[in-house]
């Protein structure tokens, strides 16, 4: 029996068109997707990725396919799913690494990010440094620095997007129309981990927020600009193929609850029904169980808030 764990993603920090094709840098939290992978009949209702991946290994390892019939692969997630979250490069990424270990293979990153790409579009958070990835190809992978402490205000929508349905949207000539935008936030990115700033980070995640708006918008956006600037919170992030958007903020400096009440007051009530408090943290997939830090902060009286 072997259990790894994947972190999920608050969007992204930026995605868009840089250095000549669509790249991203996902935003990696403390949320996660832990799998065990184990000796046993496979359970009926496995998610199909998840089953996909596990195939993928045994036959790319030289194992005979009727031996996926002895291995039962558990995932346990609470991830939203289809949001934006990373849900998918979660389950699959931790998948990889258990089933390795149980097997006796090793999957370094390079490794591991292959298998993912060739399965579905992958988030760069089964990297451990924060980094610019070719989610489609694989083929571009840039490292930053550590990135600066920020805590992320999450607002969950209840509208769902798949993956495949964004990539499906004709969106190259949107994507180039804002490729120097883009760059400048690539730029930031890179300043922000290198001078420990989460100042120059929101500063980034919001360039390509509003890039983003001309291809998938977020509802109350200006107003959520306007919180930013009110509040002088550090940024404003998304998921650029999903419907999450996240608030960058320092829990010790600003006001949680006073956020949530301008979000409820100056956007749709409808629009972010669930908020999650959650940290910027090292993303990679590590084997064992996820350790769930002592400072868990539940939004009061919020449907759906979690401490993690």
């Amino acid at each position: 029996m072997a259990l790894a764990h994947c972190p999920a993603s608050c969007g992204e920090i930026i995605q868009g068109w840089i250095l000549g094709s669509e790249k991203l840098v996902s935003c990696p939290v403390n949320w996660f997707s832990t799998v065990e992978v184990s000796w046993g009949t496979p359970q009926v209702d496995e998610r199909p990725l998840v089953r996909a991946m596990m195939s993928q290994l045994l036959a790319g390892w030289g194992y005979p396919a009727a031996l996926g019939a002895k291995i039962r692969i558990d995932c346990r997630s609470t991830i939203p799913l289809a949001k934006g979250m990373a849900s998918s490069t979660a389950d699959i990424a931790a998948t990889a690494v258990a089933a390795a270990r149980h097997l006796g293979h090793v999957l370094d990153e390079a490794a591991l990010a292959a298998q993912c790409v060739a399965l579905e579009p992958t988030d760069s958070t089964l990297f451990r440094a924060l980094s610019l990835f070719d989610h489609t190809t694989g083929k571009t992978r840039i490292a930053c620095a550590s990135p600066p402490a920020l805590d992320i205000l999450l607002l969950e929508s209840p509208l769902t997007l798949r993956t495949a349905d964004y990539h499906r949207l004709a969106r190259e000539t949107l994507l180039k129309d804002n490729a120097d935008r883009l760059d400048l936030a690539w730029q930031k990115v890179q300043a922000a981990c290198q001078q420990n700033s989460p100042s120059l980070l929101g500063e980034a995640a919001t360039l390509s927020a509003i890039a983003s708006q001309r291809l998938l918008p977020k509802p109350g956006f200006s107003a959520l600009l306007d919180i930013i600037e009110r509040l002088d919170l550090y940024g404003v992030n998304v998921a650029h193929s999903g419907s999450i958007v996240g608030l960058f903020l320092d829990r010790e400096r600003h006001d949680v609850e006073e956020i949530v009440w301008w979000v409820k007051r100056r956007t749709e009530a409808e629009s972010w029904p669930v908020q999650h408090l959650l940290r910027l943290i090292e993303g990679g997939v590590r084997e064992g169980e996820p350790v769930m830090p002592a400072d868990g902060y539940t939004l009061p009286g919020l449907q759906g808030g979690i401490a993690l």
